[in-house]
């Protein structure tokens, strides 16, 4: 990870419409006065490092709603938090209350929206959180959620949601430093509880009796848990739209790869989804320039490949 790190890093920001090499990256961070400074410091250096934060939030995200429901197909994508988040946004916007801070505050109502509607339809013969439901439903809800959005952009006169195909495609196009900062006072809250949270829910694997034999405070963990990944989803969705399946290949790809102790995993799987996000905004920008790619098409050609074959195994 300290190798890949940097070298994701300098890739997001050498790579582009004007490519720029390793010398001259450095050249620009180091002194204003570089002919690429601009592009790099107010440009490229606020994508990649906003890039980087929401994969990581949202990898962290999906190892906590993993270990929380006990199931390795649980995603904010798929369990339809992220479908909330973004019918949040898309109605401030259309109302005309779009702003840096609005939004988010939105997208979260949103989100918590979607969460107790999927935990009302997870409820089976009084049992909270079903494994072998909730992914059921969460998918139902993103679907009905969407469809929804889709016909408030398409009735809406707002001019911010006439280019939100792509919005709601996910993409760092309209990245800035003040995203960033607004991203960061809504997500690091919630992404440093999440953090914490490491060996209540390493507790949590064994069973919630079990949990609750040994110390844990199940329902509050819950609550916690799902309120924090709520918040995460919401600030991702405000400030880059709707990116999915990234919560569900990086803790995966961590539990295979290293180990499945959450208190080791979700350190992993926030630096190692803020590589894999950097790296596929990366690909998005290059694959057909001069155009831009959605950078949830890139993440959604390695996740549904993965989902299947997770699906596959789980059902064997």
């Amino acid at each position: 990870m300290l190798v890949l790190l940097p070298l994701a890093l300098l890739t997001g920001l050498a790579v582009g419409a004007v490519p720029l090499s390793a010398g001259e990256v450095w050249a620009a961070l180091r002194s204003a006065e570089a002919p690429q400074a601009a592009i790099v410091r107010d440009l490229r250096l606020p994508r990649v490092l906003l890039a980087f934060a929401v994969g990581g939030a949202l990898s962290l995200s999906g190892g906590a709603l993993q270990a929380l429901v006990r199931n390795p197909l649980a995603d904010p994508y798929l369990v339809g938090l992220s479908g909330g988040a973004g019918l949040g946004a898309v109605a401030a916007i259309a109302s005309g209350l779009a702003g840096p801070w609005a939004v988010p505050l939105a997208a979260f109502g949103g989100a918590v929206g979607a969460m107790l509607l999927v935990y009302r339809l997870s409820v089976v013969a009084g049992r909270r959180f079903d494994p072998r439901i909730l992914l059921l439903a969460g998918v139902v809800v993103g679907a009905f959620l969407s469809s929804i959005m889709t016909a408030i952009i398409s009735v809406s006169d707002a001019a911010e949601l006439r280019s939100a195909t792509l919005w709601l495609l996910g993409g760092f196009g309209a990245s800035s430093w003040r995203t960033v900062g607004v991203f960061c006072a809504y997500a690091a809250l919630p992404v440093a509880l999440l953090l914490l949270r490491g060996r209540t829910l390493d507790l949590l694997a064994l069973g919630e009796e079990t949990a609750q034999h040994l110390g844990a405070d199940v329902e509050r963990v819950k609550r916690e848990v799902w309120v924090a990944t709520a918040l995460v989803v919401a600030a991702s969705v405000a400030v880059c739209g709707i990116v999915g399946f990234v919560g569900l290949v990086v803790p995966h790809a961590v539990r295979r790869l290293w180990t499945p102790l959450h208190r080791a995993l979700l350190p992993l799987a926030f630096l190692l989804g803020g590589v894999f996000l950097v790296l596929a905004d990366a690909v998005a920008r290059t694959a057909v320039r001069p155009l831009e790619l959605p950078v949830g098409v890139v993440t959604a050609l390695v996740g549904v490949p993965l989902f299947a074959l997770l699906l596959r195994r789980t059902l064997a």
